[in-house]
């Protein structure tokens, strides 16, 4: 499915904006992300035969949908988001690949035991890595490497740049894109799991 056919309804936005004003230590916008900046996390995640792949913080939807029309058919994607005011426009999107997850990223490992999900081949994740619990920051991140299959990809977009620096000593280095068609600019940090062993070295603006 091409991915300009995958925009969210208007009134996805009016819904984000209110997640916003109830819980904004949840969330790093007052809007959903651009088409551009979906459009770019889907392709980076290499989703082309991916057979399970993790979504954290999906928000309204717009880049699950992004994603969904980048994976194969035989494919399986969970969304995780615990702001319940985007629950049900994420339940709306008429998908049988598509599970939805009330639930904190912190509890990633239990959530992929629950739904008896294997190894992921890729996890994409929008929560605001600044805006957890230093605790909780590393639980996710080792959750996400714990839960990676060799050679899956890890593909984070970021407002602040504190995911660079937790996922290195795991990942290593990260490759880096900045999203400038997008309010506000992003960037996008992505890894390739390697069986432990870190990158060389970082690359900057793929």
């Amino acid at each position: 499915m091409p991915l300009n056919h995958v925009r969210p309804k208007g009134g996805d936005h009016f819904v984000f904006f209110q997640g916003f004003l109830r819980s904004p230590k949840q969330i790093a916008s007052v809007i959903p992300s651009s088409r551009f900046l979906e459009r770019r996390v889907a392709r980076l995640a290499g989703l082309s035969a991916a057979r399970n792949v993790v979504e954290l913080g999906p928000g309204t939807g717009g880049t699950t949908r992004a994603l969904l029309a980048a994976m194969p058919p035989h494919g399986a994607l969970l969304s995780i988001e615990i702001n319940p005011d985007f629950i049900t426009p994420l339940q709306a999107i008429e998908d049988r690949r598509l599970t939805v997850h009330h639930g904190s990223a912190e509890q990633l490992t239990d959530i992929l035991r629950q739904h008896a999900m294997g190894s992921a081949d890729a996890i994409v994740s929008g929560i605001p890595f600044s805006l957890l619990r230093p605790d909780g920051r590393r639980q996710v991140v080792e959750a996400i490497w714990s839960a990676l299959a060799p050679g899956g990809r890890f593909v984070a977009y970021q407002l602040c740049g504190r995911i660079r620096t937790l996922a290195r000593p795991l990942f290593g280095p990260a490759q880096v894109a900045l999203e400038l068609r997008n309010f506000p600019p992003l960037r996008i940090y992505a890894w390739k799991k390697n069986d432990g062993v870190p990158q060389s070295s970082e690359t900057v603006g793929f």
